[in-house]
């Protein structure tokens, strides 16, 4: 089904004993809401109000949204905690602050028990090769270069999947209705030397002229935030902390990769520089 179908929607909570909704359901690749904002719009933002209004008629015990660190848009040294303005500087960041609106609204309206989630850049096993890890992995893996956008200075905070499942459950455990809840790491790395680590490990060379060999320069995308830097104290009160170090992580995911991307489909086309996509077309009414 599709968030995006009121009646499916309405029809899934009137069959179905649903007492907790985790809204993952997005539009999430950044590079692709610059060419497909209006998308990005509807799913997001239109899909996500569908949700929340069936969940509140439902009478849901907990509704959570799973936002991202970028509605905070990009800072070279100042840390966001939950009370951080919003400035959202791309397409995808933009319809997921739009998105927390109207979950917000919610519970300032109706005191509906929403609860709002921000994680850092998630990696692992089964992710789609548009991301840049899964996408830095296969190229090397097909002896391709990795396409690296612009100067590839900017630097990502990188959480492993188990971590952030762990998160949830806390969230769903111990948030408290109308919080906001920063899920964040203070492992952070450029992109450029996110190349040399994944060059080095799949690669098995340390020399620079070697790893600069493996490095494919493009262009940039229309804005590229430098960093997102979270504080997660809020979370670490909670009782939860990431506990996979990036060495084990990583290790795990290029194992996963190795044996698994032929089974995407057209996952080819996700490592491309920049997005190939066919047009989108905005399904119409009765």
């Amino acid at each position: 089904g599709d968030i995006c179908e009121p009646d499916f929607i309405k029809q899934l909570f009137e069959t179905e004993k649903i007492d907790i909704v985790l809204h993952f359901a997005a539009q999430t690749h950044v590079d692709l809401s610059f060419w497909h904002a209006l998308e990005f719009t509807y799913v997001n933002v239109y899909g996500t109000n569908v949700l929340v209004a069936a969940a509140h008629e439902a009478n849901v015990e907990k509704f959570v949204y799973v936002s991202t660190d970028e509605v905070y848009g990009g800072s070279t040294d100042e840390e966001f905690d939950e009370s951080s303005p919003k400035r959202p500087t791309n397409p995808y960041a933009s319809s997921k602050a739009a998105a927390e609106c109207f979950v917000q609204s919610y519970w300032e309206r109706y005191q509906f028990p929403v609860v709002i989630t921000r994680s850092s850049n998630v990696y692992g096993p089964h992710q789609y090769p548009e991301k840049v890890i899964p996408k830095f992995i296969s190229l090397l893996q097909q002896n391709r270069k990795c396409c690296i956008h612009g100067s590839g200075l900017q630097r990502r905070n990188f959480l492993y999947a188990t971590d952030v499942v762990e998160a949830f459950l806390t969230v769903l455990r111990e948030g408290k209705p109308g919080e906001i809840y920063n899920i964040g790491t203070n492992f952070e790395m450029s992109i450029a030397q996110l190349a040399k680590e994944l060059i080095h490990l799949i690669k098995k060379t340390s020399s620079e002229s070697e790893m600069e060999h493996w490095m494919d320069y493009v262009k940039d995308r229309p804005t590229n935030d430098l960093r997102y830097p979270m504080n997660s104290e809020k979370m670490h009160n909670l009782g939860w902390r990431p506990k996979v170090p990036w060495k084990e992580g990583i290790k795990k995911t290029i194992e996963w990769y190795k044996e698994n991307f032929h089974n995407w489909k057209n996952a080819d086309k996700a490592l491309e520089p920049f997005p190939v996509t066919e047009p989108f077309a905005q399904p119409s009414g009765p």
